[in-house]
């Protein structure tokens, strides 16, 4: 230390002369001290005011630069210093020093500028200022072709500068991309796939610039998903794969790049991941099990990507895929069910997939998941099966192969996630199908369940979805023994607030299933019809401008459905509806109009 102190004065004194041995000889002594202890020589250094003759040093730029921008790359490793080190105005200096052509001094000062830029605001505020990422980038771009390894170094300094440099920052992330230092670095990836420290280090960057969305475009237009699948290939270590791994998540989000990565046989690389690991208990091996399936799944959110790995049904990934249904690995069984719900995006894969016996595989899949099951398998698996139901043709063939007694084994779930995709899949097999429709509508416990969900005020999807069906068991089996079961399930004052919905489709679900529910047992239903001001509510429909002409159509129908009540004909007389019935006469609506026409004759001949 005390050798330390007289450095530190002896630089004080000389540095006006900067090229002096003595001035270097103290530099050699900082160096040692650092080296030896760099928190308290740096502290020594602050406290010694050595930083405000650092500018002077580099200025001079002689044979002591490399060593004066060494210095202050090793002091700004620790926190405490980065400020400092701004507030000495060393930033500048070191920036102009990035113009020289002395690739020493061109190492420590990338050096220096990257371990102050380390998550310090002041540090990449200054460097930004002085133009810094720029000519680091540019340096990048002319230096990105030479395999010397010297310069292998120098390009690893610069890349982790500007990686310190724009780290959580999204405006100097976003100046990066518009430099073009994207292509530059994909580029990189290419020129320099054998040196370990400079690979590692452009992964990092694009990490950090792929989360940005604008960043996407220029990714896209590069060959970077062959790149990275050909370094992924060679890697063994698990680090080294959970690195590119954090490089291809935020990627994959873009659907053009998606198709890249497929067709670069990203894919077939993930297969092997799961074949590796899937037996595995290691901490690590279940992490990149769990990663790998992942991504599989998210690469088949992109349409072409998922028809190019479907393949009519017959390709090879859909098929291994399809193994990890029945696996005894929970991970696997929720990316088999999530990727079949994601290849079950247009009819033709639906009912290919339904003919090829798919169903049975995912009903075995939920039956080992009914008690005590893992929720988002549960869930996974019936997002499949709702999506399956989507095409006509394959209802009856789903109802036959006994999905909705499967599905109806979750009724106890208390899990609003599982709830919402069981409502879902349950009102998409019942859609044209009146048989199924009026069984599962006559079920006195799944109505008492449906009417207990349509009051989840904490969970709108729910609240919704058992609304939805509520209304399509009525609406598609047109059936008296399912409205009865409705009206005794006390179901019918939830309809009545489904028509004052701010969803046209669900406004006009509820009055269609209201309207069924007058026709086919008025004298039931007429008590939960008053209590639930039902009238009241058609007035208002009526009346507001904002009512769609297929909602006011299916008010009217409803009032002469209801006339036949008198506590209810009493209520639409004084309520004045033929007034507000006549207005609609001369509607633009001509279907509109004319029921507002028959329902005038209506509500006059009963009154």
């Amino acid at each position: 230390m005390d050798n330390l102190s007289e450095a530190l004065k002896t630089l004080k004194l000389s540095s006006a002369d900067s090229a002096s041995d003595s001035v270097e000889g103290c530099l050699d002594c900082l160096l040692k001290a650092l080296a030896q202890n760099n928190v308290e020589t740096s502290e020594k250094i602050q406290e010694m005011g050595a930083l405000a003759m650092m500018p002077a040093l580099l200025s001079a730029q002689n044979s002591c630069t490399p060593k004066v921008a060494n210095i202050i790359a090793e002091v700004a490793k620790n926190e405490f210093m980065r400020s400092p080190c701004v507030e000495a105005g060393l930033i500048p200096p070191l920036v102009q020093l990035l113009n020289c052509k002395d690739q020493e001094i061109l190492l420590q000062t990338g050096r220096a500028l990257g371990n102050i830029c380390y998550d310090s605001h002041e540090g990449r505020s200054a460097v930004d200022a002085a133009g810094g990422g720029q000519i680091v980038a540019e340096h990048i771009k002319s230096l990105a072709e030479s395999t010397d390894p010297a310069t292998g170094k120098l390009l690893t300094v610069f890349c982790g500068m500007l990686m310190n440099y724009s780290n959580d920052n999204d405006s100097l992330q976003a100046q990066l991309i518009s430099m073009g230092v994207i292509p530059t670095l994909v580029r990189l990836l290419g020129v320099h796939s054998q040196n370990t420290a400079l690979t590692e280090m452009c992964l990092i960057a694009f990490g950090n610039l792929a989360e940005l969305e604008s960043s996407k475009e220029q990714f896209a237009s590069t060959n970077i998903a062959e790149e990275l699948v050909r370094l992924f290939r060679k890697q063994v270590e698990h680090e080294k794969k959970e690195m590119i791994f954090e490089v291809l998540a935020p990627l994959a989000e873009n659907d053009v790049i998606k198709l890249q990565l497929v067709e670069a046989g990203l894919v077939e690389c993930l297969l092997e991941v799961v074949a590796q690991t899937v037996d595995s208990d290691r901490e690590e091996d279940v992490a990149q099990l769990k990663t790998a399936s992942d991504l599989m799944v998210l690469l088949l959110l992109g349409d072409e990507s998922m028809q190019k790995l479907f393949e009519g049904g017959k390709g090879s990934v859909f098929q291994r895929v399809l193994s990890w249904v029945p696996s005894n690995n929970h991970q696997l069984q929720l990316a088999g069910a999530l990727a079949i719900a994601n290849f079950a995006r247009n009819d033709g894969n639906c009912i290919h997939m339904v003919d090829t016996g798919i169903v049975q595989k995912l009903l075995e899949l939920l039956d080992r998941h009914v008690e005590e099951g893992n929720v988002t398998v549960q869930h996974a698996a019936l997002s499949a099966l709702r999506n399956l139901a989507i095409p006509v043709v394959n209802k009856s063939k789903m109802l036959l192969a006994g999905v909705s007694d499967v599905v109806l084994k979750f009724l106890k779930s208390e899990m609003p996630p599982v709830q919402f995709k069981l409502l879902g899949t349950l009102r998409m097999l019942i859609d044209t199908q009146a048989d199924a429709a009026e069984q599962l509508g006559t079920n006195a416990k799944l109505v008492k369940r449906l009417v207990e969900w349509c009051e989840a005020k904490d969970h709108a999807g729910v609240m919704g979805e058992s609304n939805r069906l509520l209304s399509a068991l009525i609406r598609h089996s047109k059936s008296k023994d399912v409205v009865r079961t409705v009206i005794q399930g006390a179901g019918v004052k939830h309809l009545v607030t489904m028509a004052t919905s701010e969803h046209m489709i669900m406004q006009n679900e509820a009055l269609v299933a209201l309207g069924l529910i007058a026709a086919l047992d008025l004298d039931c239903a007429e008590k939960d019809f008053v209590s639930s001001n039902l009238v009241q509510v058609l007035h208002k429909l009526l009346t507001d401008e904002h009512s769609a002409p297929e909602i006011k159509y299916n008010s009217m129908i409803l009032i002469c459905s209801i006339m036949g009540s008198e506590p209810l004909h009493k209520e639409v007389q004084s309520l004045a509806f033929i007034d507000v019935v006549s207005g609609l006469r001369s509607h633009e609506n001509k279907t509109v109009a004319h029921q507002a026409s028959l329902t005038e004759q209506r509500l006059t001949a009963q009154s």
